[in-house]
């Protein structure tokens, strides 16, 4: 099952399985809400560029290893508006900052699951989403973290 919204920084389209968001992804289709999971999905996403909610609440299923669902909770505990370093998370996983970096690159759920908060000890790093760093900017400015990449 899948739902597209339109966001500032483009067409998102999500996947839900067995009751839970398995994906975000930068896809141009036209599949509107159908579950109740989705128009929650896409009402927080909504909320959320539009400056109204810092915590999504929607259930996230990422597949992955044991370390990626580490990662993924250390992740989604950086608050709002906060942001990390590859080596901090790295030394508080017990994994290289490069194991970090390629996480994040492999992050099925950008956006839900943060990754953009994650910032290289001397700039930004990078991000896969569409648009690469330009987004992740928009995102850290939305979320008021701007003051950081100064």
């Amino acid at each position: 099952m899948i739902a597209c919204v339109d966001s500032p920084v483009g067409r998102l389209t999500l996947t839900e399985r067995d009751g839970a968001i398995t994906a975000l992804e930068w896809r141009d289709e036209d599949a509107p809400p159908t579950t109740d999971l989705m128009q929650r999905a896409v009402g927080e996403l909504a909320a959320y560029f539009a400056g109204n909610l810092t915590c999504f609440t929607l259930p996230l299923a990422p597949r992955g290893s044991d370390f990626q669902q580490a990662f993924y909770r250390a992740l989604c505990a950086i608050p709002y508006g906060e942001t990390r370093t590859y080596g901090d998370l790295a030394a508080e996983l017990g994994v290289s900052a490069q194991a970090i970096g390629q996480a994040c690159g492999a992050n099925p759920i950008p956006i839900l699951i943060p990754c953009h908060r994650v910032l290289s000890s001397t700039g930004l790093g990078g991000f896969s989403g569409a648009g690469g760093v330009e987004t992740k900017v928009a995102l850290l400015k939305l979320e008021g973290a701007a003051s950081l990449l100064i």
